[in-house]
């Protein structure tokens, strides 16, 4: 259940009409590997690693950082939650391995390259290019650790339990009063008696208490100065030296904040993003890739979500969420329609434009300028409406173009779905 509500912040899939719908929302992700080093930046314990992409940098690896090491964690990195209990197309079970020295080349060889499935990634998975080698931590005590931003207390709220693990979800739902929630005054910051009630509800064993307090005040400013959307720890442990360690963790960023966390964007994994909305990004489009057959263009984002319901209401499936705003440049539409053209699924497109600040005419021209420059080998429905609406008709018709025209939203819509048999 807590895990289950913090992934809801992040990347996810769903199953809608038995097709798969990837959401992705507007926040960096970045690995575990990244996210170790930058927790150590902020003096917070996590085991020791190092990121390899071959198997000879694994060979390398254990002669400078490892020398004394008998086993150790092998850790497929990729941009999803899951990897434990995934399974590699190629047959390999578990994205996480803890495996003896020696054994260390041969099982992170089979997982660099190779594509891991988890329940978070879909059933396209995503291909690993990058392991994490991690000593093996002796853990007396796992517990969960999670900070999140909180609409009822409009600021930070930091999630605790004393049992972590993969169960945390069915933990939750069970025993919920072993979760306890402390929320922040984003003002004040985190106090040593917020830190405290922390550090009584994970109710360590053998982990010194101040220094607890201590670590879990590091990771609160971490969350705070980095621009956090999310950061998870899970399993947060104990070790055998009585230490506090962050064996795992998860962290999302604001992307509002890139302009003032430019080392942390630069860590960015675009080969793990999905390549449209990387597109989209670079044309600083609002764009959301989805799965369905109907690619739609919308100006506003309140349209563009009627367009996509209306859409599934005549029975179609959207392939995807993309609102050129209100002040797109023509280039921008050309921008629009390669990306669309450019998904395999899309068997029709359908432009809905409310022109207010948008103008119809600039929409019409780069519809016909978008078709000097890709192949429209699907149908296009377009329905215009607003500011410059009789230019931008009259662009279409000269145009020569074989377009659909609709006259509302709910024609459109209608005719979007009609036309994907003639596709």
């Amino acid at each position: 259940m807590v895990r289950g509500l913090l992934n809801k912040l992040a990347t996810k899939s769903i199953n809608v009409a038995g097709k798969w719908q990837q959401q992705q929302l507007r926040r960096l992700n970045i690995h575990e590997y990244q996210g170790a080093e930058l927790m150590g930046k902020y003096g917070i314990n996590v085991p020791k690693g190092v990121a390899v992409s071959s198997v000879e940098e694994v060979r390398k690896a254990i002669q400078t950082t490892f020398p004394n090491e008998k086993e150790l964690v092998v850790k497929s990195q990729i941009l999803a939650g899951g990897r434990g209990l995934g399974k590699f197309t190629s047959g390999l079970q578990g994205g996480v391995h803890i495996v003896k020295i020696d054994q260390a080349e041969e099982i992170a060889g089979k997982m660099l390259g190779q594509t891991l499935v988890t329940k978070q990634t879909g059933p396209q998975g995503k291909v690993v290019s990058k392991v994490y080698l991690c000593e093996k931590v002796s853990l007396v005590n796992e517990m969960y650790f999670a900070i999140t931003l909180d609409r009822t207390t409009a600021g930070p709220l930091i999630i605790a339990c004393r049992e972590g693990g993969t169960s945390i979800e069915d933990l939750a739902e069970k025993f919920p009063d072993m979760i306890i929630k402390v929320p922040i005054d984003v003002f004040k910051g985190i106090t040593d008696e917020d830190a405290a009630k922390v550090v009584d509800g994970l109710a360590p064993k053998v982990a010194d208490r101040d220094a607890s307090i201590e670590q879990v005040k590091k990771l609160y400013n971490l969350f705070h100065e980095s621009d956090c959307t999310q950061l998870e720890i899970n399993p947060i442990a104990e070790t055998s030296d009585n230490k506090l360690v962050a064996a795992d963790a998860k962290l999302n960023f604001d992307d509002n904040a890139a302009y003032r966390q430019k080392d942390i964007f630069a860590l960015r994994d675009p080969t793990q993003e999905d390549p449209r909305e990387v597109a989209a990004a670079k044309a600083d489009l609002n764009y959301i890739g989805l799965d369905g057959e109907i690619g739609c263009m919308v100006n506003g984002a309140g349209l563009a979500m009627a367009t996509m319901d209306i859409i599934k209401l005549h029975g179609g499936t959207p392939a995807n969420f993309l609102d050129v705003g209100g002040n797109a440049s023509e280039g921008q539409v050309v921008e629009a329609f390669k990306i669309l053209t450019s998904d395999e699924k899309v068997k029709a497109i359908l432009v809905n434009i409310f022109g207010g600040i948008m103008k119809c005419d600039v929409i019409a021209s780069g519809i016909v300028n978008a078709a000097k420059h890709v192949s429209l080998k699907v149908p296009v429905v377009v329905r215009l409406e607003g500011t410059n609406v009789d230019q931008g008709k009259r662009i279409l018709k000269e145009s020569g173009m074989a377009l659909i025209t609709a006259e509302d939203l709910d024609d459109a819509a209608e005719k979007a779905v009609k036309a994907l048999g003639s596709s």
